[in-house]
């Protein structure tokens, strides 16, 4: 078969993104997370008289937590295709990576396994974060210097 009417024969057969649709759907359950956010945070500094500063990190463990949770019982891949950038976006995505790859590879044991291979997909997360921070600091260090 020729290139052209392969190309010709697999667009016609791919199926169509709405990109719309999934602009909103992203939008409405990112803003879902950031609401489940604020009133993790309000819960966590009113009724435990934690000082907000305590509670945004309470926050973010809770997200963490359960994104893992829910990567683990199998359902939270359901809700991400649903979901699309609205919950991979956000520090959740970051662990349901992690988790996964580490759910993946956790017959291969502890080391060679899970530790080996945990950050298989999240790991240029950390790396261009680490570095980001240690840029960001120098510049606003010589900033500070002169």
């Amino acid at each position: 078969m020729e290139k052209t009417k392969y190309k010709n024969l697999v667009t016609k057969h791919t199926p169509k993104e709405d990109v719309f649709y999934n602009a909103v759907i992203a939008f409405i359950t990112g803003g879902i997370m950031g609401i489940i956010g604020q009133g993790l945070i309000d819960f966590y500094s009113y009724y435990l008289t934690i000082p907000t500063k305590e509670a945004t990190v309470c926050m973010l463990v809770t997200l963490i937590f359960f994104s893992c949770l829910f990567t683990s019982l199998g359902f939270f891949d359901k809700w991400v295709n649903f979901a699309k950038c609205g919950l991979i976006v956000p520090i959740t995505g970051f662990a349901h990576a992690t988790m996964s790859a580490a759910l993946e590879y956790r017959k291969e044991g502890l080391v060679t396994g899970i530790g080996a291979n945990m950050l298989k997909l999240s790991g240029a997360v950390v790396i261009f974060g680490v570095v980001s921070a240690w840029t960001f600091s120098l510049i606003r260090l010589l900033i500070g210097v002169i």
